[in-house]
């Protein structure tokens, strides 16, 4: 595996073009590849549209509170998605990283190294191979991730009281069924495995 501390040139758009070229080829494909499972529920497409659209505005608002706080530090949403996933897995696999965000190397290498040079992450070699890199998060890496989670931990809560009874089941079905059905497997299990001892899990260096 190449060390991610060689600088390539970071494709800032790949995370948002990939994922929008796949959903455009899975729209006629078999479901079983990637395509929306049609189960004939008839929905109205101007039913369809209105959720859409309050979709990306409910998105809007959700990764706004963070965007604000990461424009303190002069990073992006892929920063934020990075620092995310090695918080909650510490000593995540470089390539396990990238197959979670669904992105290419290029597009993570300038921002992993950005976190890693400013000490919020720490990277290290593999035990049993030490080609592998390993991520870490630092207690300060530990501190801005969950000061970016806050604001979104509290939208959530106030959203799923608002909605009343059987929301949470019904949100968490919902959010299941909008992943592409080869992925569901993948998902799973990464929600099911245990989130990062913070006393444990910290291999960096506190700074």
């Amino acid at each position: 595996m190449a060390d991610i501390n060689q600088v390539e040139k970071y494709v800032n758009m790949t995370d948002l073009n990939a994922p929008m070229g796949r959903g455009r080829e899975a729209a006629g494909a078999d479901p079983g590849k990637g395509a929306p499972e049609g189960k004939g529920m008839a929905v109205p497409e101007a039913k369809l549209q209105e959720f859409a659209e309050l979709l990306f505005f409910a998105y809007r608002d959700f990764t706004g509170d963070p965007d604000a706080i990461l424009k303190d530090f002069g990073f992006g949403r892929a920063h934020h998605r990075v620092l995310h996933f090695v918080n909650r897995h510490s000593g995540l696999r470089v390539a396990d990283l990238l197959e979670l965000l669904n992105i290419t190397k290029q597009s993570l290498s300038r921002v992993l190294k950005q976190l890693i040079d400013q000490g919020y992450i720490a990277q290290q070699a593999g035990a049993s191979d030490r080609r592998e890199r390993l991520l870490f998060p630092t207690q300060r890496g530990r501190a801005l991730a969950e000061r970016l989670a806050a604001p979104q931990m509290v939208r959530l809560a106030n959203a799923l009281e608002a909605a009343g009874p059987g929301a949470e089941a019904a949100l968490r079905r919902f959010l299941e069924a909008m992943i592409n059905a080869e992925d569901r497997p993948k998902v799973s299990s990464i929600m099911s495995a245990s989130p990062a001892d913070p006393e444990n899990g910290d291999k960096g260096k506190a700074t």
